[in-house]
């Protein structure tokens, strides 16, 4: 059965041929949610293998918010240099010239980010601006003085009512209004059992990647498994909730509220529990 709202796992979409000339020396790019799917925000996957990279470019029309996931290397903003390994989160505002590259020379790295307000890579306003050189490569680390960028393991988590269907195990807030920032990036994590019920976002959209896990996502009518790899879109008043299914493993996702800077703003609603029937029932996958 076809699912009302997209959840799409990365598998199965096929990399972008980027041009290589305009910087995009990704090893593999891919856009699995987009104006396609109705979301006026473009998410994207990227896996750079030792020595690829993201060559210094800008985007005109639009933030580009990321997490890095999985190895480590360079990032820079206007000028100002940094190390990134897996946890860092990170906000390149419009016109900002920006870049990424693997230093490692064996392990790979995966970014997972968001366009917001971009519903395509087209939209964004892309415009390359040269390689990234040794002296990039070579400058000193510090403090990027535009944008953000924030670990993980620096932010707490956030204290949230569970009469308002907050289960969740770890729910940290690493970008939102708290530094400045108009929408919110999160990271949740739900052990065995854990569950964030069912509720609605009046004023925002949701876009979440699964880290990793299994767990039974509802949105809508729809009831679908999910495991590492998927993106799932939600649309703003729509009813959703997310259960770990596994008795073992932790699920873990990321994810953004687009133009809502903490959970008050998204116009939270809490609508009720989970029930044995919601968790019986499979709609698609």
């Amino acid at each position: 059965m076809t699912l009302q709202y997209p959840l799409i796992h990365i598998d199965d979409i096929k990399p972008r041929a980027q041009a290589a000339a305009d910087g995009w020396a990704i090893s593999e790019f891919r856009v699995p949610i987009s104006g396609a799917d109705g979301s006026g925000t473009a998410a994207f996957h990227s896996i750079f293998r030792p020595g690829s990279k993201h060559a210094r470019h800008v985007h005109n029309n639009c933030d580009e918010v990321t997490i890095y996931l999985k190895g480590r290397g360079v990032t820079g903003i206007d000028g100002d240099t940094a190390d990134v390994r897996p946890g860092h989160c990170r906000v390149a505002p419009k016109g900002c010239e920006h870049f990424f590259f693997n230093n490692s020379e064996e392990e790979e790295c995966l970014v997972v980010g968001f366009y917001l307000g971009a519903a395509d890579v087209d939209a964004t306003g892309y415009e390359f601006r040269g390689d990234v050189t040794d002296a990039d490569l070579d400058s000193p680390r510090g403090p990027l003085n535009n944008g953000l960028l924030v670990h993980l393991d620096d932010v707490d988590p956030a204290h949230m009512a569970a009469g308002d269907g907050w289960l969740i195990s770890d729910f940290r807030m690493p970008i939102g209004s708290h530094n400045g920032y108009s929408s919110t990036l999160f990271r949740a994590r739900f052990l065995p059992g854990a569950v964030h019920k069912k509720h609605r976002h009046e004023n925002c959209d949701e876009i979440y990647y699964v880290i990793s896990g299994h767990g039974l996502a509802g949105a809508g009518a729809d009831r679908a498994e999910v495991r590492g790899g998927h993106f799932h879109y939600i649309p703003k008043g729509t009813e959703h909730w997310l259960y770990n299914l596994s008795a073992s493993d932790a699920l873990e996702v990321v994810g953004i509220y687009i133009d809502a800077g903490n959970v008050e703003a998204t116009g939270y609603v809490y609508m009720g529990d989970v029930s044995e029937a919601d968790i019986k029932s499979r709609t698609g996958h």
